[in-house]
């Protein structure tokens, strides 16, 4: 009798501790017993938890820590570089007609783009520090998807077909009215058509579809180029994440693009997913919540 007591509290304490590591809860095993050893047992167990939760916090607390700095270093490092561009704008400008040696004039064009390229990635990474440190307030509305579509696909026309791409776009006309921020789908949409231009020219092709359900709605935003292995379906997403051709200048990204679009996504209630099938057919889709139309 004694022992299947205690078997039956230590089976207890084994049901109540793999709950709370689960469903990871910040709770302490509890037990009411007679034995002592079980009794101290369960204190060590709590000891443990309890641990676990601290370190859980203070690395819940270096993590915002850490986001607020690279928030704050983006920001400081940005106004001299606005500087620097301007100085460099104006020493162009001005320049041109008396610069005798072409020579100069192509130094300070290769200096300024230079600084254009090194504020674009100031500006990635301060646009996600500040999404991932909690500092932007992304105010979500009924917004028409279809429109924001066709804006985004009219911005990039000329690019597109200037580089012989076929364009393919199927919309529905009526209105399709989601939950979302006109501000942060524009920027997703560029990220990914822009992607299509970068990475996808071989398939010289960028389809653009809207698929509808109750509760959803997504965004295909497709090519037919080199696409992505399997292996990386995932890593695109990452911070500083680049494929290997993307050290080509023809091709070249910050890494930061995808990373941006996702968290946007996610901060609408939406997602951003990724099926690729190289050289086939690669999908980037957004899906955001679906409002009635009104």
């Amino acid at each position: 009798m004694f022992e299947k007591k205690v078997q039956g509290e230590i089976r207890e304490l084994h049901r109540q501790l793999k709950a709370i590591l689960d469903e990871d809860r910040n709770e302490r095993v509890m037990i009411f017993t007679d034995d002592r050893e079980i009794r101290e047992l369960a204190a060590q167990i709590n000891r443990l938890l309890e641990e676990k939760a601290k370190s859980e916090a203070d690395f819940r607390r270096s993590e915002i820590a850490s986001r607020k700095m690279l928030s704050n270093i983006s920001h400081d490092l940005k106004t001299p570089l606005t500087v620097i561009r301007g100085y460099l704008e104006i020493m162009r400008t001005r320049g041109e007609a008396a610069l005798e040696e072409q020579t100069d004039l192509q130094m300070l064009l290769k200096a300024e783009q230079k600084t254009q390229a090194l504020m674009e990635l100031i500006d990635s990474f301060f646009s996600l520090a500040k999404l991932e440190a909690g500092d932007t307030q992304i105010v979500l509305s009924s917004l028409d998807v279809c429109e924001v579509c066709r804006e985004s696909v009219l911005d990039f026309y000329e690019m597109l077909t200037g580089a012989a791409f076929q364009v393919e776009v199927k919309l529905p006309e009526m209105p399709i009215f989601v939950q979302g921020n006109r501000e942060a789908l524009q920027r997703i949409l560029s990220n990914l058509i822009s992607n299509v231009i970068r990475y996808g020219a071989e398939g010289n092709y960028l389809g653009l579809f809207l698929r509808t359900d109750e509760r959803s709605v997504s965004i295909d935003v497709v090519d037919r180029g080199k696409g992505i292995e399997s292996a990386f379906a995932e890593s695109v997403f990452e911070r500083l994440f680049t494929m290997e051709d993307s050290r080509s200048r023809s091709v070249q990204g910050n890494g930061l693009g995808l990373t941006i679009a996702k968290k946007l996504a996610e901060q609408m209630g939406g997602e951003l997913t990724l099926k690729s099938e190289p050289h086939v057919r690669t999908v980037f889709t957004v899906t955001l919540r679906r409002e009635r139309n009104l």
